[in-house]
């Protein structure tokens, strides 16, 4: 079944908020092809369905910080109240509220786009580990090469010239000195 929304549009509506990643109500309505409101009723008529941690109302404050991030903001306009944040489950719960076909389709293409973005997650957390792995072995191996270099930079380096003195050196003991005479 070919995806009704490509997965790299629905990445772009995907937000990190108070540590969650989530998708905005404004954008949900867009892609299920519904007003904002008319989700929102929905959601309201069935709130015992979405508990704090599947969705939440957006502070005034968190609200301007998403704005200000967007020099052209479709849904940045006056609105009487702040945008809804839905996390991967509260997503998942609004297929059972919306059962249109277009709901289902835009879930199934949503639920792939989370799943593709906690696998790049993923990736990134090892790729990042095996950086640190990497950066530790090079910091003890650096200073290992730097006293090899010290220790042929010596070996290079020309020898000190000795002091020379003038004149013949005579050892002299107290015994010879006096046999002498």
């Amino acid at each position: 079944m070919k995806a009704l929304i490509p997965v790299e549009v629905i990445e772009r509506k995907i937000y990190l908020i108070r540590s969650d990643k989530v998708m905005l109500s404004v954008d949900l309505a867009e892609l299920y092809g519904v007003e904002p409101k008319v989700l929102v009723q929905a959601v309201k008529r069935n709130r015992e369905r979405f508990p704090e941690d599947f969705m939440f109302q957006l502070t005034n404050q968190e609200f301007t910080n998403l704005k200000s991030q967007f020099v052209t903001s479709s849904w940045g306009g006056i609105r009487r109240a702040t945008p809804y944040a839905f996390t991967e489950q509260g997503v998942a719960m609004l297929s059972s509220i919306l059962r249109s076909k277009q709901a289902v389709q835009v879930n199934i293409a949503i639920m792939r786009a989370f799943v593709k973005l906690r696998e790049m997650l993923s990736t990134h957390k090892e790729l990042a580990h095996n950086l640190a792995q990497l950066e530790r072995k090079i910091e003890k191996h650096d200073t290992e090469i730097k006293v090899i270099f010290d220790a042929i930079r010596q070996l290079m380096a020309a020898p000190e010239p000795k002091e020379k003195k003038i004149g013949f050196r005579v050892k002299e003991s107290k015994a010879q000195y006096g046999a002498s005479r």
